[in-house]
């Protein structure tokens, strides 16, 4: 990994609240246009997974939801609406933890996270439809996808990251990661390159995107900031491209399976 000695972070200001099928490469574009924000190559783009959900639709109202006898029986237990629950089993491979008002879930992809990333937050008005939005289909083709679009607006090579908050075992408090990534290496293996003094390094593997998210968390915030969009400048890298999935440890690796 080339050594980075500076970085800025920048919210991108004034970001407009996201639909279910708006361009969301075009409303990013026009408003780093618009904030003298002009991405150069090099730069990365992280994004709110939030706002990639809302514009994929990824939406649910719960009024259509038919909770199974499974999601009704997992709901007693812990406390939650057993259409929730239903909507939370679908995105999951398995119940990791439960308790009362908490499920800790194995998403589809591998994500062990509270309600496998189903979220009431930042999504209406009380008062409006009970909707919850899930993670994207597919965050790495997500990212993947925008990242071209913006390329193809601005003509310069860049990244981009897509974050969620996550709980940690053994820690309080969430924090920001990756749950996709395009143009840079999410994973850097170090294993087998020299410390400072020459030791050759054995076990260490670098979660970039992860830093990246973790980073622009702070301006992006977990609450009311409605900054959803930050451009990262100054981070350099050399190993190869690796998407978001590469950070997911496989369960071979998994020692509290």
């Amino acid at each position: 990994m080339s050594q980075t000695t500076h970085l800025t972070l920048h919210a991108v200001p004034d970001f407009p609240r996201v639909r279910p099928g708006d361009d969301l490469a075009g409303l990013l574009a026009d408003r780093l246009t618009a904030s003298a924000l002009v991405p150069r190559a090099g730069d990365v783009i992280v994004l709110a997974q939030k706002i990639v959900s809302k514009a994929e639709g990824r939406i649910v109202d719960l009024a259509s939801v038919a909770a199974s006898a499974r999601a009704v029986a997992l709901a007693a237990e812990v406390g939650k609406d057993p259409r929730l629950v239903e909507v939370i089993l679908s995105e999951s491979v398995r119940v990791v933890r439960h308790r009362p008002n908490l499920l800790i879930m194995e998403h589809r992809l591998g994500f062990v996270m509270a309600n496998a990333g189903v979220d009431h937050s930042n999504l209406g008005a009380p008062g409006g439809p009970d909707q919850v939005l899930l993670l994207p289909e597919d965050p790495d083709a997500s990212a993947a996808q925008l990242r071209a679009a913006l390329m193809a607006r601005f003509g310069v090579a860049l990244a981009v990251v897509i974050t969620d908050s996550f709980g940690r075992p053994w820690r309080r408090g969430s924090a920001g990661v990756a749950i996709g990534a395009a143009g840079l290496p999410s994973l850097v293996d170090l294993r087998g390159t020299p410390d400072l003094f020459g030791r050759t390094l054995e076990v260490t593997l670098v979660g970039l995107a992860d830093e990246v998210a973790a980073a622009a968390s702070l301006l992006q915030g977990q609450g009311a900031e409605g900054q959803p969009a930050v451009l990262l400048r100054g981070l350099n890298w050399s190993a190869p491209e690796a998407p978001a999935a590469a950070l997911v440890r496989p369960p071979a690796e998994d020692l509290f399976r």
